[in-house]
């Protein structure tokens, strides 16, 4: 039905002579008015054109994606090249909105008397009986229309009224329901309107900022799809981590012959979690396996079935597990397990995570239901294992654990060639003397070291990389920037001066300290004003266990910078910030951990420290007043120590360290053997 629809008509009975006039129409339901809205009602039924990009559901290499919610400025509509339906839209609800006020602009209420009155001066030109009110239309203005005048039914004085209308000869009719166009947008046409605009939202799948995609596609998955054609990752870009390895070619073997397994009676792992450090390799490791079986692989993070609506996250897991077991054999991937598989109850009862827990209890659901021999493997990473609940890791569920760990001397040699066979490496560079220096880092950090030597090289117009890119690379990853704008003033030059070679000095005297390499006052990072740098013996390669008498040694390094200022200057410096934060920690584990300590025995006193994350955490267990003021006595008798220690070591050499501060501050940079040679008149330590 549109706007120029008349309904039926009740006319009253009057004498022949007067003329019948048509019901009362507002200007607003002219012709021109009801073809606009049957045009905007046109161009809303109309069905959308499909985007460039609709209904591609693989990328190159056999990668698909599932809609996301953040379409680009084409699919919001208020963009260039955007659809004219939602200004329509937007028009026509506006002309709704403002329909009753602008029905009203021309009208004049006025009394029945004076209603009266304009019909014996003979104002009015037609007059229309409607169901609560009488409505006359004023002679004609000098735009051609005349003014509105309406009033109220008064029966029984309507006979007299009707009487001076057959008098004047002024045409009248009357009509038992209200105006069309009232009717219509009022009620029925913002229905028309809500229907037709929801059936666009639909269909654009993503308008209005990702309307579609947050309304209608709440439980959908916003896993990432990989083809029967692979990740286009293997084992062979995957270097080192030999153990983790050999522990997924099983389930390799499984996915491409299952029945070598299922012959014997037995069965694969229904779920495999990697753990370890973060940049360790353990999202890589997965696709690696997805490369090598060549079967579907979905790839989520955890975070990503989380929603601020409950029930939303148990939703996106039944559908990923119904779609991977409709793509059997394949592979589910799930990043950064934690987010949902925090243990349930650890928050305590007042702290409630609805959406999360139940997010968890449907993932235990389906990883409890399905049969493992439909081919579906379960993949989690991890750097949080110590707090995963633990009906997640029994067994039937992640019942295989395998640790990424940080990759050892051989690890990273492979890792450096790995990411050095796109770059042009100097001839005189060793891969694996760069590998000694690297002792601690992640193979995320040695791409980084690779790509940062490259770039080193190619700002300094070179023709390869060479070993000081290399020397320099590492300094920027491990120090930071080079921040040649900031510059020292003597004072401040000299106090650094001092305190790195009271660095330097003390791990240079002492047996089992890291051999310095490197010396500067040029500041780095965000608050390094200086940095001593120190390598690992090459001999004795990486170390996986400290004695008490190492760990006290290197105590004594770090407060070394503080122990020659307060000898050699008479005063000391906010310098000493970090270097204090960082041996009272290690004193504190210690004591609290490692029980070395001789007043408390061989307590160990929970740190909340995680297993993968070395960051300080919340303590488990609670210990008494008169325990913690014990553990505190002792970490500081442990620190003043190693103090007066490395004070006597700094008073004893207080002439070399004097030419080797003036030195210092000449170049700015000091090289670990002119400090040793500085030095190699004096007997070695303390």
């Amino acid at each position: 039905m549109n706007a120029s629809t008349v309904w039926p008509q009740r006319r009253l009975p009057v004498p022949s002579q007067g003329p019948a006039l048509e019901a009362h129409t507002q200007p607003l339901g002219s012709p021109s008015v009801a073809k606009m809205i049957r045009r905007l009602l046109t161009l809303l039924a109309k069905p959308s054109q499909p985007r460039p990009n609709e209904g591609r559901t693989e990328k190159e290499g056999g990668k698909s994606s599932r809609p996301k919610g953040n379409p680009t400025t084409e699919d919001t509509g208020f963009g260039s090249g955007s659809s004219p339906k939602l200004w329509m839209f937007l028009l026509l609800l506006m002309l709704l909105v403002g329909l009753p006020r602008l029905m009203g602009l021309s009208e004049k209420r006025i009394s029945f008397d004076q209603f009266a009155s304009l019909i014996e001066q003979g104002k009015l030109r037609r007059v229309s009986f409607q169901v609560d009110t009488i409505v006359g239309e004023g002679a004609e203005g000098a735009d051609g229309r005349g003014p509105i005048y309406r009033t109220g039914r008064l029966e029984t004085a309507e006979h007299d009224l009707v009487v001076k209308l057959v008098e004047k000869k002024i045409p009248f009719d009357a009509v038992s329901t209200p105006s069309l166009l009232v009717t219509v947008g009022s009620w029925v046409l913002p229905m028309v309107m809500l229907f037709f605009f929801a059936n666009w939202l639909m269909r654009r799948g993503g308008g209005l900022g990702g309307i579609s995609n947050s309304v209608f596609h709440f439980g959908k998955n916003k896993s990432q799809e990989w083809g029967v054609a692979g990740t286009g990752v293997t084992f062979s870009d995957v270097a080192g981590q030999r153990e983790a390895k050999a522990e997924l070619v099983e389930i390799i073997d499984f996915l491409t012959s299952p029945e070598r397994y299922t012959r014997l009676g037995g069965h694969i792992p229904r779920g495999v979690i990697l753990v370890g450090p973060p940049g360790t390799g353990k999202t890589l490791l997965a696709k690696a396996v997805a490369g090598e079986a060549k079967v579907p692989f979905f790839s989520i993070s955890g975070s990503e079935f989380v929603e601020m609506f409950v029930g939303v996250g148990a939703a996106r897991v039944r559908d990923l597990f119904a779609q991977a077991k409709g793509k059997a054999p394949s592979i589910i991937f799930i990043d950064e397990l934690d987010a949902i598989g925090r243990a349930r109850g650890v928050a305590g009862p007042v702290v409630a995570h609805e959406e999360r827990e139940q997010t968890l209890d449907q993932l235990l659901t389906e990883m409890d239901g399905f049969d493992s021999s439909v081919g579906v493997i379960i993949m989690a990473a991890t750097n949080r294992p110590e707090i995963l609940d633990p009906a997640l890791l029994r067994a039937g569920r992640f019942d295989r654990r395998v640790v990424v760990d940080r990759p050892t001397l051989e690890d990273r040699v492979e890792i450096l060639e790995v990411h050095a066979k796109k770059v042009v490496l100097d001839k005189n560079v060793h891969l694996d003397k760069v590998a000694a220096m690297t002792a601690g880092l992640v193979g995320a950090d040695l791409a980084n070291l690779v790509n940062e030597a490259a770039l080193l090289a190619a700002r300094r117009k070179a023709d390869a990389v060479a070993d000081v890119d290399f020397q320099e690379a590492l300094e920027r990853v491990v120090a930071g920037l080079e921040r040649k704008s900031r510059r020292l003033s003597p004072k401040d030059k000299q106090v650094v001066a001092y305190h790195e070679c009271g660095h330097a000095l003390v791990a240079t005297l002492l047996p089992s300290a890291d051999q310095v390499s490197k010396i500067s006052i040029v500041p780095r990072g965000v608050g390094a004003l200086g940095y001593t740098m120190q390598q690992p013996n090459e001999k004795e390669g990486d170390r996986y266990l400290l004695t008490r008498g190492e760990l006290l040694d290197r105590i004594t390094v770090l407060l070394g910078g503080r122990a020659a200022e307060e000898e050699l200057l008479a005063d000391i410096s906010t310098g000493a910030q970090d270097d204090l934060q960082r041996a009272t920690m290690m004193a504190r584990r210690m004591v609290s951990e490692f029980g070395m300590s001789k007043a408390l025995g061989l307590q160990a006193f929970d740190s909340g420290r995680g297993q993968f994350l070395d960051v300080p955490g919340y303590a488990n267990r609670e210990v008494s007043d008169e325990t913690a003021r014990a553990v505190d006595q002792e970490v500081r008798a442990l620190l003043d120590g190693q103090y007066q220690r490395a004070r006597e070591l700094i008073r004893s050499h207080r002439p070399l360290i004097e030419q080797a501060v003036k030195e210092l501050q000449e170049h700015e940079v000091l090289d670990g053997e002119r400090f040793r040679e500085i030095l190699s008149n004096e007997p070695r330590g303390g």
